[in-house]
C-alpha cells in the first residue's frame, strides 16, 4: 500500500534528523492539484522542535527527494503552506497499486466477535435495531476483508419486563377480542408478529396507567422468569441456577400454563420473523445467546463475588460500587431478587468466550447507554480482567426521523419491514424498463438506499433518516453507487474486449493522462488503504466516502471522455479503468453490505 511505503520513506528521514519518535501520518489531498499523498509532519515536528514549519518542511522535503529517487515511483515531492509535505506518484506505479498487496491484513490471525441487533422477542425489529444491524454486518465484512476470523453473535432479550407486559396485553387483548391461541396460529406469521407488536404496546401502556395493573404485570415477570427456565431446559438442557417460585404470590401460580404457552409461541414466532429479516438484511448469525441464560451465569458470577468487594449488598439490592471507580452506582441483582441488564451482561461475557477464545469482543448498541456501559466494562474487569480487556462497546447514534424521536411504546414504532418495503415501493418507478426482474432489483436498491443513509455518518453521531433524501439516484446515497456500478457494467458490455485488467494495459508513457483519468485512477489506489484505514478506526463510513468520491470521479470522466471511441491503447486503458472502477464499487459496496445490481 502505497500510503505505508511513504510512511517508511518519511520515518526513514526523521530518523537520520534524529527524530524518529515524531509521529506520522499520510493523509489523501481533497484537491488532486495538492498531491496524491500529503503529511503534516513538519508542522508537528516544528512544534516540538522550536523551528519554523516551512523551512523544516523544506529540508524534510529535499531529504525525501533524495531517499525516494531510488524508488522510481514518487514524481516528485513539493511543500505547500504552512508547512505541509505532498507527494505525486506516477501513472505506471498508480496502475500497479489498483490490485491486492502480498500485505497481511490488519486483523490477520486475529479472532474477533461481533454482537449486533440484539432484538427483544415479543416486540417487531425497529429502526434502532436495524441501525445495530448495519453497523455490525460491515463491520463483520471490514474485519474480515482485513484478515480476521469473525463470529457473529445475536443477544436477545426473551426474559424481562418487555416479555411481562406483551404478555399481559397478549392475555388481555385474546380476551377482549375472543381469539385462542389456536386461532391465531392459524394466521401468517405477519399477522402474529404485528398481534404481539399491539399486546406489548398494550401492556406497556397499562403499566404506567394503573398501578393494579403493575402489579398483575410484575407478578408475570416471574411467571415469565419460570417459562424460561422450562424452555431453556428442554431445548438446551439448562440447569437452573435461581429458584423464581419463591419470589411469586402463591395465588398467580394459576397463570403459569397460561403464561407458559403464550411465552413459547410468541418466542418461537418472534425468533422465526428475525430470521427472515435476517436473510432480507444478508445477515447470518453463527450463535445466538437468550438473555434468560446469560442472566442466571450472571447471577451467578455476581454472587460469588460479593465476598471479595467486588459487589455489595445495599437496601436487599446487590450493586457494583461504580463511585469508587469514578464512575456510577448500578444494581446488578435488584431487590425483587432478579439479575437486571448489568448482570445478564456480565454473564454473557465469559459465555461468548467459552464458545470463541476471542481477541477482541465489539458490542454494538447505541450511545444513550454509554454510561451502563461503561460501568458493565469495569466491573467485568474487576470479575475478568482480560475479557474486560477484550471488550469493547461501540455506540452508535440515536436514529430521528424529520419529525422527532421514535418510540415503541406508543405503537407508532417505524419496524424494519416496513421501512424496507416502503424504500423498494419508491424507488421502483425510478428503475429503467430494460430491467428484468424489477422486483428483485428495487429489493436490493431499496435496501441500499436504507444502509448507506446509516452508514455515511460517523457511528457515534445521531442522524436524522430521510427516506426521500436515500432513494435518490443522484447525490450521495446508496442507489446512486449503485447506479454508477451498472453504468460501468453498461459500458462493458458495449465492448468487444471485456476482459482487459488495468494492469494488463500498454505503459502510459506515450500517453498523457487527462484530469478526470487520473484521479479516478488514485482513487482506485487507495481502495486497499481505505478498507484497512475502516477496520483499525472501526468506522464504515470512511469506506462510503470513499466509494461517493469514486463514483463521483467515474461519472465526470463518462461525461467528459468518450470510452469506446479513440485510439485503440486509449480505448483499451479507458475500458479497464471502467472494469476497475466497476470491480472496486462492488467489492466496496459488498463491505457495506450492500448487493450491486448489473442493471437499473
Amino acid at each position: 500500500m502505497l500510503n505505508l511505503q511513504i510512511k517508511d520513506i518519511v520515518i526513514a528521514v526523521l530518523k537520520d534528523m534524529g527524530s524518529e519518535s515524531m509521529p506520522v501520518t499520510i493523509d489523501y489531498p481533497s484537491d488532486p492539484k495538492h498531491g496524491d499523498y500529503a503529511t503534516n509532519v513538519a508542522l508537528v515536528a516544528a512544534r516540538k522542535l522550536g523551528k519554523n514549519p516551512m523551512e523544516l518542511a523544506e529540508q524534510l522535503a529535499g531529504d525525501l527527494r533524495v531517499k525516494s529517487k531510488d524508488l522510481g515511483w514518487i514524481e516528485k515531492v513539493e511543500v505547500a503552506k504552512p508547512g505541509f509535505i505532498n507527494f505525486w506518484i506516477t501513472n505506471q506505479k498508480l496502475i500497479e497499486s489498483t490490485g491486492p498487496s502480498n500485505k497481511k491484513g490488519y486483523f490477520a490471525d486475529k479472532k474477533i466477535m461481533v454482537e449486533y441487533t440484539d432484538p427483544n422477542p415479543f416486540k417487531e425489529l425497529h429502526i434502532g435495531h436495524l441501525y445495530s444491524n448495519i453497523i455490525g454486518e460491515s463491520l463483520c465484512r471490514i474485519f474480515e476483508a482485513n484478515g480476521a476470523e469473525v463470529r457473529r453473535v445475536d443477544y436477545y432479550g426473551d426474559v424481562g419486563m418487555h416479555v411481562a407486559k406483551s404478555v399481559w396485553g397478549l392475555m388481555k387483548k385474546m380476551r377482549d377480542e375472543k381469539v385462542t391461541l389456536e386461532d391465531l396460529e392459524k394466521k401468517p406469521l405477519t399477522e402474529r408478529i404485528a398481534f404481539l407488536g399491539e399486546g406489548y404496546a398494550l401492556g406497556s401502556n397499562a403499566f404506567t396507567e394503573d398501578p393494579k395493573n403493575a402489579s398483575e404485570i410484575k407478578d408475570i415477570n416471574y411467571l415469565v422468569y419460570m417459562s424460561g427456565q422450562e424452555y431453556l431446559q428442554k431445548k438446551y438442557n439448562w440447569q437452573p441456577q435461581i429458584d423464581y417460585k419463591k419470589y411469586l404470590r402463591p395465588e398467580k401460580e394459576t397463570l403459569y400454563q397460561e403464561v407458559k404457552e403464550l411465552y413459547e409461541k410468541g418466542k418461537d414466532w418472534s425468533l422465526e420473523n428475525f430470521e427472515i429479516l435476517y436473510k432480507r438484511l444478508g445477515t447470518k448469525f453463527d450463535n445466538y445467546y437468550p438473555e434468560s441464560i446469560a442472566g442466571e451465569r450472571g447471577y451467578k458470577i455476581v454472587k460469588e463475588n460479593i465476598e471479595n468487594g467486588i459487589f455489595v449488598q445495599s437496601e436487599g439490592a446487590i450493586i457494583f460500587p461504580g463511585e469508587e471507580h469514578g464512575l456510577h452506582t448500578r444494581v446488578f441483582i435488584n431487590t425483587l431478587g432478579l439479575p437486571t441488564y448489568e448482570a445478564k451482561e456480565l454473564g454473557l461475557a465469559p459465555w461468548k468466550y467459552e464458545e470463541f477464545k476471542y481477541d477482541l469482543s465489539f458490542i454494538v448498541t447505541a450511545t444513550e447507554i454509554a454510561a451502563y456501559f461503561n460501568v458493565l466494562v469495569e466491573a467485568l474487569k474487576k470479575v475478568n480482567p482480560e475479557l474486560g480487556a477484550k471488550t469493547k462497546p461501540l455506540l452508535h447514534g440515536m436514529v430521528k426521523l424529520p419529525e422527532g424521536k421514535m418510540s415503541s411504546r406508543s405503537g407508532n414504532v417505524i419496524t424494519v419491514n416496513w421501512l424496507i418495503d416502503e424504500a423498494k415501493r419508491r424507488v421502483m418507478p425510478l428503475m429503467s424498463d430494460a430491467v428484468e426482474d424489477k422486483d428483485d432489483v428495487a429489493e436490493k436498491v431499496g435496501i441500499a438506499a436504507v444502509k448507506y443513509a446509516f452508514l455515511r455518518s460517523s457511528i457515534g453521531k445521531d442522524i436524522t433518516f430521510d427516506l426521500e433524501e436515500s432513494v435518490n439516484f443522484e447525490g450521495n446515497s446508496g442507489p446512486y453507487l449503485q447506479y454508477t456500478y451498472a453504468r460501468t457494467q453498461s459500458v462493458l458490455a458495449k465492448s468487444k474486449d471485456q476482459k482487459s485488467k488495468i494492469k494488463d494495459t500498454p505503459a502510459l508513457n506515450s500517453y498523457t493522462l487527462n484530469p478526470e483519468e487520473r484521479q479516478v485512477l488514485r482513487l482506485i489506489a487507495r481502495f486497499e488503504e481505505i478498507v484497512e484505514e475502516a477496520a483499525v478506526r472501526y468506522a464504515p463510513s470512511g469506506l462510503a466516502t470513499y466509494l461517493f468520491e469514486l463514483a463521483q470521479g467515474f461519472n465526470l470522466f463518462y461525461q467528459k471522455h468518450q470510452i469506446l471511441k479513440g485510439q485503440e491503447g486509449v480505448t483499451q486503458f479507458r475500458l479497464s479503468l471502467t472494469e476497475a472502477t466497476g470491480k472496486t464499487l462492488k467489492q466496496g459496496l459488498n463491505l457495506l453490505g450492500i448487493q450491486a445490481p448489473e442493471k437499473m
